[in-house]
Order: structure tokens, then sequence, then C-alpha cells
């Protein structure tokens, strides 16, 4: 039963048409036991009120946004989308359900520009309520701050950060502001009186609109309202840079060439944490080398821009190079890390240089290693058997090659794109059916941009319908309505984790153990014959229904038995 207000006169044309609200006088309260979609369109019109001039209340379709068990598998249940034009505030009120086992069975924001089907469709970010969150380039997890408390005063904010989120009042504004960023604030009261604050902002267009959705994970939403507003921030506070860095500089340059900044790049750090690439045009060469004469040559780089490009005391660093005669000849002198490649595509496989060490002779007859970064590696060709890769260094005057050897081993199946770009939960393997009281073993090669420690496979148990028991990384993280059972233990040193990724020989092992639990074991031996394991034992299940699946991002899997 739920108390309400309407109006008393209301003109009902069929049970599947609209409300109309004609002239009426005062209000009336009265109890109504109604299904979820009467009381949805009597709630839309409730927020139908006349318009302040300021204030447009929007119709929320899908009231409850994930299954009320809070059974929802990730990216799989979603809101409305709610467009935000340029200059506009969106303002979201809902409560918050979650299965209270993870900080992230809460709610989710996804920020994009335009929907989830529409051609060209990217995320800026997508953020959790717990602090946490990734995006496009301009994403800056340094930006969101939060007040979370320690209630208890045991040390640990997140038992707390759980215990408050569950039915909790959430108010959200996203607020797009024409100058080019958005700024979130989330703010979310819990039935036990404390008050959880969240803020984040990231840039996004000045001028074209931006759409929010909320996302369910082990939780759901009982959405209140939806309105716009104008936006707060018609200006920003500009702010001094406070220091700028100089990464992918020329180690050397041959005698004849001038070029001493090459490919490099120069990122700045402004006083309110922010940082950016900047563009070459924009720096200052205060000392230019002399790059007529041999010798170790020193560069001093400066920065004299606000962050909304307004000219300000400069920041400045340096950086090194050496001109050197001219490369005659390379030779490889050690070989890399990877000289045997699995493979199933034929899309050619991207070199990955670890390890390998290349040296130049100069045209007077010295020698010394050329850096990595100065030499262009080619592809190695997807075909069975011994393959060779060039490697080039672009002098100034001509081109030195060598080739590098590879042994290439065709493989059963693939995960993922040979290019590193299979975004998360786009690249799956078959599902691979368990047995009760059996065990599923699936061996393979991962290939890694090595960029994150998510960058290598992940395990998925779920039913023979896809609903889904618990997701398991390799890197010691998990989720799931099954995952809260989990007693996990591995070996991994995580200074070295990410690095060894790529051409590490992986041999995963499910096991059904009989008792509707099941165990998920990684063992992991890198290119340089060092061995790892990760375990995860005792994931809740139903043993007569498991099937395990493989799914990656950034990275690639050859399955070979």
């Amino acid at each position: 039963m739920k108390t309400i207000k309407l109006m008393k006169c209301v003109l009902y044309a069929t049970v599947l048409a609209a409300f109309v609200v004609v002239g009426c006088e005062d209000l009336e309260i009265y109890s109504i036991n109604a299904p979820a979609d009467l009381q949805r369109r009597i709630d839309s019109i409730a927020a139908l009120k006349p318009n302040t001039g300021d204030t447009t209340y929007l119709i929320i379709v899908s009231a409850i946004v994930g299954p009320e068990n809070n059974s929802a598998a990730w990216w799989a249940h979603f809101s409305d989308y709610f467009t935000i034009p340029a200059n506009k505030l969106l303002h979201l009120d809902f409560i918050n359900y979650g299965t209270g086992v993870n900080n992230w069975n809460n709610w989710n924001l996804a920020l994009a520009n335009a929907e989830r089907d529409a051609e060209g469709y990217a995320e800026y970010f997508v953020l959790r309520s717990d602090a946490y969150g990734w995006g496009n380039a301009d994403y800056d997890g340094g930006m969101i701050s939060h007040n979370y408390p320690d209630t208890d005063g045991d040390g640990d904010i997140w038992n707390d950060f759980r215990t408050t989120m569950q039915g909790a009042r959430v108010s959200m504004e996203i607020d797009h502001s024409a100058t080019g960023n958005v700024f979130v604030t989330a703010t979310a009261v819990g039935t036990n009186g404390t008050t959880l604050v969240m803020t984040y902002q990231q840039p996004v267009s000045a001028t074209d609109d931006i759409i929010a959705f909320l996302v369910a994970d082990g939780s759901h939403f009982e959405m209140k309202k939806a309105y716009h507003l104008p936006s707060k921030v018609t200006a920003i506070e500009d702010v001094d840079p406070v220091s700028i860095t100089i990464e992918g500089a020329p180690a050397f340059v041959e005698f004849g060439n001038e070029n001493f900044w090459g490919d490099a790049i120069a990122t700045v750090t402004f006083a309110d944490g922010s940082s950016a690439e900047v563009d070459s045009a924009d720096l200052s060469f205060n000392v230019v080398p002399d790059m007529t004469t041999l010798g170790e040559k020193t560069v001093v780089v400066a920065y004299s821009k606000t962050k909304q490009g307004a000219y300000c005391q400069a920041v400045s660093t340096i950086y090194k190079l050496e001109v050197t005669n001219p490369v005659v000849s390379l030779e490889i002198t050690t070989m890399p890390a990877i000289t045997t490649y699995y493979y199933f595509s034929s899309d050619s496989i991207i070199f990955n240089t670890r390890g390998i060490v290349v040296t130049g002779t100069y045209s007077d007859g010295t020698s010394a290693v050329i850096p990595n970064a100065s030499l262009k590696f080619g592809k190695i060709p997807a075909v069975a058997g011994s393959q060779t890769a060039v490697i080039s260094f672009v002098g100034a005057t001509s081109t030195v090659t060598t080739t590098c050897p590879f042994t290439l081993v065709q493989g059963v199946s693939q995960v993922g794109n040979t290019d590193f770009s299979s975004g998360w939960w786009t690249a799956f393997s078959q599902d691979y059916p368990v047995a009760s009281g059996s065990s599923r073993t699936i061996t393979m090669y991962c290939y890694s941009n090595q960029i994150n420690n998510w960058n290598s496979p992940c395990t998925i148990l779920r039913k023979a319908d896809n609903t889904e028991y618990a997701v398991v990384r390799m890197d010691s993280f998990g989720w799931g309505t099954g995952y809260g059972t989990a007693v996990l233990t591995s070996d991994w040193n995580w200074d070295t984790f990410t690095q060894n990724i790529s051409g590490s020989r992986v041999v995963i092992t499910v096991t059904n153990n009989g008792d509707n639990t099941a165990d998920v074991l990684y063992t992991v031996t890198y290119a340089n014959g060092e061995m790892h394991f990760q375990r995860y034992a005792g994931i809740t299940v139903d043993s007569s229904d498991l099937n395990c699946a493989l799914v990656t991002e950034g990275s690639y899997l050859v399955i070979v038995e």
C-alpha cells in the first residue's frame, strides 16, 4: 500500500493511455494498491509540476533498475538514458539497494556521447559509488574526492560505506558546463543518518549533448525524480602550471639531423592536481642545443600558460641527448624475452620488445646500444614456422635495418583482438561445461598491452542461461553473487606483474566441487620461466548447472588445448 496525492479530476482514456491532468481544485490523500506500471504512471503525473522557468521535469520510464533481488550482472541492467545539453544540470533522485557484499554493488554512473547502441558510441567515463572509475584519455581518478567516514572506528571506511549505502537516498547532480567540463556530485543519505558525498569532474564536449545512465551491478535502484536545471558553473577558476615532464625525447640524434624533439611528449601538471599533454608549439626552448657538433647536449623546455591558456610564470625542465656520427649498421646483441609466439588469427603480431638489445655501429667504427625508442619494430607475420620481423633505424641520411627471428605456432582458437583493441566485455571464448565433481582445464598463451594488471585473462562462472555466479581475474580480483564466499590466495610479485603478462603460458583449471562450490586456479609461467599462481576457492555456484568462459580486455588469448 502506498499513500499518494492525486488530483480529483483525472481523465482515463484507456488502461494503457497516459494520464491527463485537467483543471481541478484541491488535493486528496488516499491509498491504492497498484501494479508497478500503474504506479509509475501516477508518479509521472506527480512529477509534471508547473515549470518554474528554470526546472524541467523528466518522465522516468524505468522506475526500477535491476532485479530487486540484487542479482544484476555487470553491464546488463540500465536506467533510462538522460540527455544533458550544454549549460544544463541533470538532477537524479533514487533509492540505492545492493547485496552489501562488495563496495561496487551499488550505483554506477556512465557518461557517454550517445546511447549504447548508437554508431560512434564512446564513454567519457564510468564512475562507481565507491570512489573508483575509468574512462577515456581525459579520465583522471585523482579528481575523485569523497568524505566517507570510519563511523565504527575500526580503521576501515568500506564496511561502514557498504552499510550506509543499503537503502540510501541518493541525490546526484551532473552539471554539463558550457566551459567544456562536467561536474558530478553524488550525495547519499543512509537510513542510519550518515551522509556520504563524492565529487568528480572531467572535460567533455562544450557544445554536444552528453548522455548519462545508471548501471546496476549486484544492486538495484528505485528511481524517484529526474529534472534539468541551468548549469551552476558558468566559469572555472583558472590555475597555474606547477611542473612539466618530458617523455619519449630522443636519447641520441645523428649529426646532420637538427630535430632534437623527435616524438617527445610534454605533460604539464596544474595547481588543481590535473595534468594534460601540451602541444610542442606551446613550449619554449630556453636553451637550444648546438646540433652542429658531436657530444652530449642539454635541452631546457619551458611552458608558460595557465590551464585555460592565459600566459603566466613558466615552469621548466631539462633533458639530455647525444649528437653522434651516422649509424651504418644494426645488430641484435640480446634477443627479446619472447621469441616464440602462438597465434590463431591471420592478423600480424605486435612485436614485444621487452629484453631486446640492439647495438648500432657508427660511421667512425664505434658502437653503442640504440635505445628502443629510437628504433622502429615491424610486425611479425602470423604464419606457422620460422619468421622474421624488421627492425629499422631512420637516420638523417639513410635507413638502416636488421631482422629478428621468431618461431610461430598455431593455436586452436583466440579470444580478443591481436592489436589489443578489445574493450571490456566484448571478447569471449566459448562456454565450457563443468560437470559436478569434475574439473575443466584450459591452456593458453596471453599477449597483453601491459598497461594494467587486468589486461590479462578473466574467468566467468555462470549457468547455461548465462546467469553469472562470479567473474574472477588473474590479478586477484573478482565480483558476482557467488564471489562473496571465495577465499583468495596467490604468490604474485605486484611490482613485476604487469610487465610479465605478455607471452605468459596460463593454465586455468575450474573445479566443480559437487557441493555447490567451485574453485578456479590460474597457473602462470612467464616468458622468463618464472612461475606463479592465483587461486579462488569456495565460490558459490549451482553444481548441477556450471559453465565457464574466458573474457579479456586490452589483451588476447591464444588457446592451445
